[in-house]
């Protein structure tokens, strides 16, 4: 499976919770969609077509079983204009039922946390995310090590304890 359908399938059958934390200040950086953001275009909120993408239906899905999907993306400020990029385009994430919080990195500082993005899912499935220098995904890697999963998910509730959530936090 490819990241996306790993995480896609995480998120179908997860029953109490999928968190994911994100600690880089950039990723993809060729992707189209922020090139025409870097452009001037910017998602409509009002037009729910344009910026539906199917997997957010697996969010809501996961929302409506019970199962609390949570966010947290340590930035460094002033931000780059790739983090600027997600902050403007998480509304539909927001809007599915994903509740996404901001971290500033100097206030990270005496957190141990570990050196890749994860997704865990219930506790159990740990799926590392395995990026180049320059942001481009490689691959994802499955953790089972109960030693591991419970180092993520401790250093994922300690950044969600201080995070500032989505419609507190803001990008100037």
């Amino acid at each position: 499976m490819t990241t996306g359908a790993e995480i896609e399938h995480g998120l179908r059958h997860c029953k109490r919770s999928a968190v994911h934390l994100e600690m880089r200040d950039g990723y993809m950086l060729d992707d189209p969609d922020f090139h025409a953001w870097q452009a001037g275009h910017r998602l409509d909120p009002d037009d729910r077509p344009s910026w539906w993408r199917p997997w957010l239906q697996n969010i809501v899905d996961a929302v409506a079983r019970g199962a609390e999907v949570r966010r947290a993306r340590i930035v460094s400020e002033p931000v780059s204009d790739y983090i600027r990029y997600e902050y403007d385009i998480t509304f539909p994430n927001v809007r599915a039922g994903e509740q996404v919080r901001w971290l500033p990195r100097r206030q990270a500082t005496d957190l141990a946390l570990p050196g890749n993005d994860f997704w865990l899912f219930d506790q159990e499935i740990l799926l590392i995310n395995h990026f180049s220098g320059n942001g481009d995904w490689l691959d994802v890697e499955h953790v089972t090590d109960p030693a591991v999963i419970k180092l993520c998910s401790e250093a994922f509730e300690a950044v969600w304890h201080r995070a500032v959530p989505h419609d507190d936090y803001h990008v100037d």
